[in-house]
């Protein structure tokens, strides 16, 4: 694969979403405009999407020796920053009937998509911990910004601590690798494991200490504990975030991390993440059963979809990237559209979070009712959904390595998931009066309403039709 010289134009993305970030920073400081800060939030980071759908679709180059732009990182790019826009988009109506100060969550929301984009661009240990860095920092004050709520300081203080706790985890397992191999660039770990006969404690002690760091980024299990809270907690625009782009970033880094260093043909590597993924999948599942608040439900589903994308990530190959990519995608759009239904229905005091909110939700509002229940089908992995092809496209990539437990168990896991989805929906058509908690002026009624089918939309067009994205996950890859 040959690269060009860069020149400032490629990396564009990033200068964009820095100046839009110090643009509001500014625009802050001479006068509040909650309506301004929006408007150049979600102009940025549109600006940022048509740049890489133009421009960098087909121009790949690398910023020695950090980055690498290539179809891979442009494709999930664009998917953060649309995923962003549509969280910027559910934010507006959800702030505006608040009374604290709404601005200064753009900016946070600006600096936690770069530090995202820079992890699925990252090939170098410096690179990934910038970015994960600039995320992490970000997102402490996000999950903690509506500090009237008695939950969301103790969410903020929660990850804060444990995600301190999980960088230096992450931190010490580089700088032993580092020693080790005297580089951090990913592709010299790689020559360096493939030229060595008996890997050095060090380099297992390293592998392990990231394997923590990582685990807890992504909330898989045993280093999950941070994640009900935490989704239960944040603004439910935050937590739609928090499961979409922030996962999906790292996500992307490990993929890429994997792939460099040819992890499949390390027999402990593959071993420990799939004891990972089982533990994952039946975890959160089975956790999720015994919740009756539905923002934990869906907090213990992503563990759960985390260990099921963890089948696709050990497959690896062509196969496997191109379903990590369409997963996410599906992934993205779901959880994006799933809180957003729980960020219209809240009112300024609380967020919609307990199953009675529901209860009877389609004979009062059954447009909204309808977004739901098919964001929760999608999850399920129902027929006619996204979900339902995402999860063909794993198992499919599960097959072809012959990872015929971790196919098993995600199959098995799919089926003890459609109980607790079911249960929302059979609430939601549940005749019984509920509680009524939608307090949006209708204008800004409108915007969420209108990105939520948008959401649906895209959801349902990929599960009936899904080779259009296929083909263009395929272009990317090439």
């Amino acid at each position: 694969m040959e690269f060009s010289n860069i020149n400032i134009i490629d990396v564009l993305p990033g200068m964009f979403l820095v100046t839009a970030s110090l643009l509001a920073v500014l625009s802050i400081a001479i006068k509040r405009n909650h309506k301004l800060i929006f408007g150049l939030t979600s102009g940025s980071l549109l600006a940022v999407f048509v740049y890489l759908l133009v421009y960098a679709s087909d121009h790949q180059f690398t910023v020695e020796p950090l980055f690498v732009i290539d179809g891979f990182g442009t494709f999930v790019t664009g998917l953060i920053v649309m995923s962003s826009l549509a969280v910027s988009l559910l934010s507006y109506a959800y702030f505006e009937q608040r009374e604290e100060r709404k601005e200064e969550y753009y900016i946070l929301l600006l600096l936690a998509t770069l530090g995202s984009d820079m992890l699925v661009i990252s090939k170098h240990f410096v690179s990934l911990f910038l970015g994960l860095e600039i995320l992490s920092i970000s997102l402490y004050a996000m999950v903690a910004y509506l500090r009237k709520r008695p939950r969301s300081d103790e969410a903020g203080i929660k990850y804060l601590i444990l995600a301190a706790l999980s960088s230096a985890f992450l931190l010490f397992g580089m700088a032993l690798i580092y020693a080790t191999v005297g580089s951090m660039e990913f592709k010299d770990i790689g020559n360096y494991l493939g030229s060595v006969s008996n890997l050095p404690i060090t380099m297992f002690a390293g592998f392990g200490l990231m394997t923590v760091g990582i685990g807890f980024k992504l909330g898989l299990v045993p280093f999950h504990m941070w994640t009900p809270d935490v989704y239960e907690g944040a603004p439910a625009p935050v937590t739609a975030f928090i499961a979409s782009v922030s996962k999906g970033g790292m996500v992307v880094l490990l993929v890429r991390f994997f792939g460099e260093i040819n992890g499949q043909n390390y027999p402990v590597i593959v071993l420990s993440f799939s004891i990972i993924a089982i533990a994952s999948m039946f975890t959160g599942n089975f956790l999720a059963l015994r919740q009756s608040n539905v923002k934990r439900i869906l907090a213990y589903s992503s563990i759960a979809h985390l260990g099921y994308l963890m089948v696709a990530f050990l497959a690896g190959g062509s196969l496997g990237t191109e379903a990590v990519c369409f997963y996410l995608v599906i992934y993205f759009l779901t959880n994006i559209g799933a809180f957003g239904v729980i960020a219209i229905l809240s009112d300024h005091e609380r967020d919609a979070e307990n199953l009675d909110d529901y209860r009877g939700l389609f004979w009062r509002h059954p447009k909204i009712a309808t977004v739901f229940t098919a964001m929760l089908l999608s999850l399920a992995g129902i027929p006619l959904t996204g979900g339902f092809i995402g999860k063909y496209y794993l198992i499919t990539s599960g097959i072809g390595a012959d990872l015929l437990l971790l196919i098993g168990t995600l199959v098995v896991n799919s089926v003890i998931g459609l109980y607790y989805y079911i249960k929302i929906i059979a609430v939601m058509f549940d005749k019984a009066e509920g509680s009524e908690t939608i307090a949006l002026r209708p204008r800004l009624y409108i915007i969420n309403l209108v990105t939520l089918f948008v959401l649906t939309a895209l959801m349902i067009w990929y599960g009936i039709y899904p080779q259009g994205l296929i083909d263009r996950i395929r272009d990317f890859l090439q």
